[in-house]
């Protein structure tokens, strides 16, 4: 199992940066985990886009789901989808439409974020073969399997897990989240925890939605997970200071942060 990281942005994008978004190869499965801005630009740098199995989302947060919409438009407009001959392309009738499974509600906002900006409401549904997921049901992605815990956030917010069937190997993705002992046991003894660390300090006011550093290690600890990749930090946060907060909280030095396009083999 492959896990490359396609970007790592927190909200805003670092400089020449994504925001959140995920491929995970396995066995000739190809998924992508999350899709947020700029992250279909970077998705063409590895794969073929017409060659993705499927697009899991893990909430509906923007940073999450915009480039949903250029994805689209290339598999509703680009040459070789189209049923008729152009240029070099021969016409198909048989376009490719990954699947995409996405939060409950996601219909709705994937037509208000098409409508609002200037496109068909049903574009994205249209373009993937759409399924609202229930977060306590199992997801089999060919030699994928996939589970669901729900974690805080400021919005229904799922952590995901992606399991081989060929390996048994596993990658937790925290999702955007505050601090969870619902994420700790749902990670417990993973391969992998690519684990949120947005904060330099907790909110100091309000309900909490993200981690620091910090408590992205101690999670890794308490979860007993064998590595971490920390991501949605951003470039303005000094990542020797980043690294250093969680390697201590960790408890080893198996602690990277993420960065656009790094490559994890399992």
């Amino acid at each position: 199992m492959r896990l490359t990281v396609l970007g790592k942005s927190p909200a805003w994008q670092d400089a020449g940066g994504a925001c959140s978004g995920y491929l995970i190869e396995d066995d000739g499965t190809k998924l992508v985990v999350d899709c947020g801005s700029g992250v279909f630009g970077k998705l063409r740098l590895h794969v073929d886009y017409v060659d993705v199995t499927a697009v899991v989302i893990s909430h509906l947060h923007a940073d999450h789901i915009l480039d949903l919409v250029p994805f689209a438009s290339a598999l509703a407009f680009a040459p070789r989808q189209q049923p008729v001959p152009v240029d070099r392309w021969p016409g198909t009738a048989h376009p490719a439409r990954p699947k995409l499974h996405a939060p409950p509600g996601a219909r709705e906002s994937f037509a208000q974020v098409c409508a609002g900006s200037g496109m068909p409401a049903a574009h994205v549904e249209n373009a993937f073969a759409l399924r609202e997921y229930d977060p306590a049901e199992a997801l089999a992605i060919g030699s994928l399997r996939l589970r669901f815990a729900a974690v805080p956030h400021f919005l229904p917010t799922q952590a995901v897990e992606i399991a081989s069937e060929v390996t048994g190997r596993r990658v937790t993705f925290s999702a955007d989240s505050a601090p969870s002992d619902v994420l700790c046991e749902f990670a417990r003894g993973t391969d992998l925890l690519l684990i949120e660390a947005t904060l330099p300090r907790p909110e100091r006011e309000g309900p909490r939605g993200h981690l620091t550093p910090a408590e992205a290690g101690e999670h890794g600890r308490r979860a007993g997970a064998e590595r971490i990749v920390l991501t949605h930090v951003s470039d303005e946060l000094d990542a020797d200071w980043v690294l250093a907060e969680a390697v201590e909280a960790f408890g080893s030095d198996a602690v990277v942060i993420a960065t656009d396009g790094a490559v994890f083999d399992l």
